[in-house]
């Protein structure tokens, strides 16, 4: 699921607005162009894009999402993705989204 979390805030607002649900924020960030293969993740993923672009293609659906600065994107646990950074970079933060008992 993606969506945007609001008009772009700036980076400290948003961080916030994950701690407030209860998430643990990590920032990362690539340059311009840098490729993320097919993977996975054992875990839930929230990622709220803070600044630049970074476009996601989750290959069982074949969806492919561009996301831009407050754009946020949930990934199930064991969903094959990948990804491409825009023309200017991406700063990105993430979260596990915690796993059910």
């Amino acid at each position: 699921m993606s969506r945007r979390i609001s008009a772009p805030s700036s980076e400290a607002e948003l961080a916030a607005q994950l701690v407030r649900e209860g998430l643990r924020v990590r920032r990362w960030s690539n340059g311009p162009h840098a490729v993320y293969g097919v993977h996975d993740h054992p875990y839930g993923k929230v990622l709220v894009v803070a600044s630049g672009s970074i476009t996601f293609t989750l290959q069982r659906s074949r969806q492919v999402k561009r996301l831009e600065a407050g754009d946020r994107l949930e990934v199930a646990p064991r969903t094959p993705h990948s990804a491409v950074v825009g023309s200017a970079g991406v700063v990105c933060l993430e979260a596990h989204q915690p796993t059910s008992p």
